[in-house]
């Protein structure tokens, strides 16, 4: 293999990935950003939509609160905040390294991000934890 084909492979992977590191360095922002302007002080953020309107919260409710805490290395507040969210991020780092580790590889990117039964699972348990910490016995998972 001669040295501009090498540099040329070394090159198209770097290219390859350029998304991932992309999305990385867009979400490590908003993370860092998160994590220096507290939500739990008023007038950062703007409130949910869902909870002004209604006084019910949603299955996002405590996600920004949940990510300072977990920004100040404090995963047990963040989990008190959304435990559902939390619940995501092992899944989420997972998918973001596999797409990267594929990339690297130069193999192509899935076009599915999971099985239909398991995005379906998913939906299912997002909407009964809707419910259940909206009710009186599911006051724990309220933020």
């Amino acid at each position: 293999m001669t040295a501009t084909a090498h540099e040329r492979r070394g090159a198209d992977r770097i290219r390859s990935v350029l998304a991932p590191l992309g999305v990385a360095a867009v979400t490590g922002a908003a993370f860092a950003f998160v994590g220096a302007v507290d939500p739990n002080q008023p007038g950062h953020y703007p409130t949910c939509p869902f909870l002004f309107l209604t006084g019910l919260y949603c299955p996002g409710c405590g996600t920004l609160r949940a990510m300072h805490a977990l920004a100040h290395a404090d995963p047990l507040t963040a989990l008190g905040f959304n435990p559902l969210a939390m619940a995501t991020v092992p899944f989420l780092l997972f998918w973001w390294g596999r797409w990267t580790l594929r990339s690297w590889q130069g193999r192509p990117a899935r076009t599915t991000l999971a099985r239909p039964v398991y995005l379906w699972a998913f939906l299912v348990l997002v909407i009964v934890y809707w419910v259940v910490r909206n009710l009186p016995f599911g006051r724990v998972l309220a933020p």
